[in-house]
């Protein structure tokens, strides 16, 4: 079995599609998918997909590129994040990458809700999903400053869609943080990449899809979803010298440590 640790079903591209998105999964041996919140406003149905489909979980967050949601504050996160199936908290982090005119001191309120959204994460005993992007440097350091450092009390989580540095990946490892590979490890230009899926341990690693975007070779440019998440297993297994279904196997264990505290 194959489990999407990431995937936005609830994204226009997608919701229409969910009969043919199940049928789809189903054929292609995916179990789970982990429907990823990105706005308060996004919520609701976010949280209903996981309420309806048994191979469905939720997280609750605010992406740290939606400058223009709902703020999310301490007690309305842990309010949705102890409704069932919800299983983790995010996506949440950092992204410097459209900084524009601006200047990083000018995104304290993305920090800010960085620092919400752990401490949410650390009350509810939930793990984080965290994203980043130009920003690597500002998210280790938050995370180390609110106590997720991998010492006792820490919560982890999963640092998602990984396209950073090795010593950024050693980093989150050191910190007790999963690494995610999506569709982009397949990509032609996608070399420092796949030398950090060579190195990360098995037990440390997760597959996704972040769909409908970034799909697996040689669906790039078209719409992603979850019934591609083997691609990246396929493309893990020739880096690690074994069989798709066993990269399948692992991350799906995997992902049942991870969240082991609401999935069990």
């Amino acid at each position: 079995m194959f489990t999407d640790s990431h995937c936005h079903l609830s994204f226009p591209e997608l919701i229409t599609q969910l009969p043919e998105i199940r049928e789809s999964m189903k054929a292609a041996n995916v179990g789970r998918a982990l429907c990823i919140c990105t706005s308060l406003e996004e919520f609701s149905t976010v949280h209903g997909l996981a309420l309806r489909g048994s191979e469905f979980w939720a997280t609750v967050g605010v992406h740290p590129d939606n400058e223009n949601a709902s703020e999310p504050g301490i007690d309305r996160l842990l309010q949705l994040g102890n409704l069932p199936r919800v299983i983790g908290i995010g996506e949440t982090g950092l992204d410097y990458y459209r900084l524009g005119e601006r200047s990083v001191a000018d995104m304290a309120w993305q920090r800010d809700r960085f620092r919400t959204h752990i401490r949410a994460a650390r009350e509810l005993g939930l793990p984080l999903v965290v994203h980043t992007r130009s920003a690597a440097d500002d998210t280790l350091s938050i995370l180390r400053e609110e106590g997720e450092d991998g010492g006792a009390g820490s919560v982890g989580g999963v640092f998602h869609c990984f396209t950073e540095t090795p010593a950024v990946a050693r980093a989150a490892l050191d910190m007790g943080f999963y690494i995610s590979f999506s569709g982009i490890l397949t990509f032609k230009n996608a070399h420092e990449l796949r030398s950090v899926a060579g190195f990360v341990p098995l037990d440390r690693m997760l597959i996704e899809t972040d769909s409908p975007y970034l799909a697996p070779a040689p669906y790039r440019g078209k719409v992603n979803n979850p019934s591609y998440v083997p691609l990246v297993a396929a493309c893990l297994a020739d880096l690690r010298h074994c069989r798709a279904e066993q990269i399948g196997e692992l991350t799906s264990s995997n992902f049942d440590t991870l969240f082991r505290r609401v999935l069990s």
